[in-house]
């Protein structure tokens, strides 16, 4: 935009730039660049390769490729330790049947660096993306969550596929890092762990209330559905049918070993065409909310303008003050609140932004600026583990 436009001007205009709702619901650039190629279509987790059709890979390309599934995520690495059953004679393997091959790893974030190189190694391995799995243990820890991106961006490059996985109910865990994970320089990708017979809620109800908390943060949802503790077809189907109704570029499933052959079946199932749901909604925050949230509220407020607004994670005076502005600009109801209006003129306009290389450069450099404390609501303890199950 020039500076032929004013103020008010170049923000209707970026946003006029930007996706639909439909789209929205879960684009963006990295997407309509191609780096999540790694990550569509559906997908299969596999924790011990042992106890994966007893680690026969024959075995396990016939039953991928009977249920439509084009990908696996094979775990690499705990904390900082590399697993010994990623390695690139299993990958090489894989690649030659036609299936993509993905490492995951769950950390911790107590050696961040250690956990980042640990991480790495399965790029070295030749696989396609790498996926962070951070849970109760990452809780808190945004200093580590810092350290733990920049040092796997240094190690895989800022084009390497790279998705994140975590619990799905983002308001029940106010001090997780989402907003570090996928944030500027974080995962292309989301990936929540949907596993409504966990959660104890109903498919659609999951689905909606995990699209609703999540969308916020702009990366592409890639739902993870579950095949442990014996759902029904039907329940699977439901899944498979809400995550294309969603438009959900990819979506996969935990776990292997403990998918039963009826449910492989329920897999390769063709589904009739997707209906396009009820909006799910959006998380309202006002003054007074508290957590991640509102880490991602300050960020992008401070990526659209607000230069001198900190990312404390709590909706403060100065947190009202920046969102009336950002209002007022934006022909919106200035009522200092963020709802379903302005989260989407935010992300629109954030992303519009980032079109142009010296805006690019600007907003993320105000977005760090805004993020580089440790938020207050990181000592926030989680309202609920949704997830009670064993795994």
């Amino acid at each position: 935009m020039t500076h032929m436009f004013s103020r008010r001007g170049r923000i209707a205009v970026l946003a006029a730039l930007c996706v639909t709702f439909g789209a929205a619901i879960g684009a963006s650039r990295a997407d309509a660049a191609g780096i999540n190629a790694a990550f569509k279509g559906q997908a299969m987790w596999i924790w011990n390769m042992p106890q994966t059709e007893g680690g026969n890979v024959a075995k396990i390309v016939a039953r991928a490729k009977a249920a439509g599934v084009s990908a696996v995520y094979i775990k690499s690495a705990d904390g900082s330790g590399a697993w010994k059953q990623f390695n690139r004679p299993l990958v090489n393997s894989l690649h030659a049947a036609g299936l993509r091959v993905c490492g995951w790893q769950f950390v911790y974030g107590v050696k961040p660096t250690g956990e980042a190189r640990a991480a790495a190694a399965a790029k070295a391995a030749g696989a396609d993306c790498m996926i962070i799995d951070a849970e109760s243990a990452y809780e808190g820890r945004y200093r580590s969550a810092r350290t733990y991106m920049k040092e796997l961006r240094r190690l895989v490059g800022a084009k390497y596929p790279l998705g994140f996985t975590s619990f799905p109910y983002v308001d029940y865990h106010p001090s997780l890092p989402y907003s570090v994970f996928l944030g500027p320089g974080g995962a292309e990708v989301n990936m929540p762990q949907v596993y409504w017979r966990d959660i104890g809620d109903s498919v659609a109800e999951s689905m909606k209330h995990t699209w609703r908390e999540n969308r916020i943060y702009g990366r592409p949802i890639h739902p993870i559905g579950q095949t442990y503790q014996s759902p029904s077809t039907n329940e699977i189907l439901g899944f498979r049918r809400l995550a294309g109704a969603y438009k959900a570029p990819g979506y996969s499933w935990w776990e292997w070993s403990t998918t039963s052959a009826k449910l492989w079946r329920a897999l390769g199932q063709k589904l009739p065409a997707a209906t396009t749901p009820a909006d799910p909604g959006w998380p309202l925050l006002r003054k007074g909310s508290k957590g991640d949230p509102v880490v991602r509220a300050q960020q992008l407020l401070a990526a659209a303008g607000a230069a001198k607004l900190k990312a404390t994670g709590i909706f403060d005076s100065a947190t009202v003050a920046a969102v009336k502005a950002f209002q007022a600009k934006s022909r919106l109801t200035t009522d200092g609140q963020i709802g379903a209006s302005t989260w989407k003129l935010l992300g629109k306009v954030t992303v519009a932004l980032a079109r142009s290389r010296d805006a690019a450069r600007a907003s993320t450099a105000r977005q760090a600026a805004a993020s580089a404390d440790l938020p207050q609501s990181s000592s926030l303890p989680a309202l609920k583990n949704e997830l009670r199950g064993a795994r």
